[in-house]
């Protein structure tokens, strides 16, 4: 079930960032979120004495980015419980118990699965036009299996549903699907398709560039990864995703070793992979 957990390079969904009575502790918690520093952030809301559903949401969001999901999925039962008609914490919610499923045991694992179905589903139902809880489901329901309450069937008629509500996110669906059954032409048809409506998402070109890699065709890999750096030039997830594939494949190392290096250099976000996912990377095209 790796493929339907959170999605760090271009797949997260913003939480909706509300002025309250915490004012200026809780906005530099959120700066602080904003920059990558997840201990400090919880320091500071750790601090505010009262807290309600947008102060536990945000911790949540920091032990989830911190790899601590029991925390993480503490604090966003608060938020949920507090606000329960808040789609965008029903599915952080689902994104804590899903990582909890693919790092427990055999026992507890399904339970927490189940659990993040529930979350994912009610955070559609809530907003059925939150295309990243849609985006979710529709990849917990591809990867999960049916005992499970996942299905291809639910997938492709979840993919439909995106379809209506973005079409580019319709494409991609239907790329997954195709590239589930094996059927790699038309999964390439779909994934361009995908581009071809929205060709400012670079997390849309990157995928085409890992698609290509998988197929052998590193000059057209290349060419995608190039078309990307046109439309965000230095952004730091294509550096981490130009490098990795280069390290997999065995090409150009000391470009890979050149761009990890300005990766860990770069002002990141929430939604760049983790430093620490560099910093292995680094040390594996080092050798050490």
């Amino acid at each position: 079930m790796g493929r339907w957990r959170v999605r760090l390079a271009a797949l997260t969904v913003g939480l909706v960032w509300v002025g309250w009575a915490a004012g200026p502790r809780f906005d530099e918690a959120r700066r602080l979120y904003d920059a990558t520093d997840f201990q400090q952030s919880l320091r500071v809301l750790n601090a505010i004495p009262e807290k309600d559903a947008e102060v536990h949401a945000l911790m949540g969001r920091n032990y989830f980015m911190l790899a601590d999901f029991k925390k993480a999925s503490e604090m966003l039962e608060q938020a949920s419980g507090a606000q329960p008609s808040n789609s965008d914490y029903a599915l952080w919610l689902g994104r804590a118990y899903g990582r909890r499923a693919e790092t427990s045991n055999p026992f507890t694992a399904p339970g927490f699965a189940s659990k993040a179905r529930q979350y994912f589903e009610k955070a559609a139902r809530l907003n059925p036009r939150n295309t990243e809880a849609l985006g979710d489901l529709f990849e917990y329901y591809l990867e999960a299996p049916g005992f499970l309450g996942g299905g291809m069937d639910k997938a492709q008629q979840l993919a439909g549903q995106i379809a209506r509500v973005d079409a580019s996110e319709g494409y991609w669906a239907m790329y997954k699907l195709a590239a589930e059954r094996k059927d790699y032409s038309r999964a390439e048809e779909q994934l361009r398709r995908a581009i071809d409506v929205a060709p400012r998402n670079v997390g849309k070109v990157i995928e085409l560039a890992r698609f290509l890699t998988r197929q052998g065709r590193y000059q057209e890999a290349d060419q995608s990864f190039e078309r990307a750096e046109k439309i965000v030039p230095n952004s730091p997830r294509l550096m981490y995703a130009k490098a990795d594939l280069y390290i997999k494949t065995g090409r150009n190392l000391d470009v890979a070793k050149a761009l990890l290096e300005r990766y860990l250099n770069a002002t990141l976000t929430p939604d760049d992979p983790p430093r620490a996912e560099a910093v292995k990377l680094l040390r594996k095209v080092r050798g050490g």
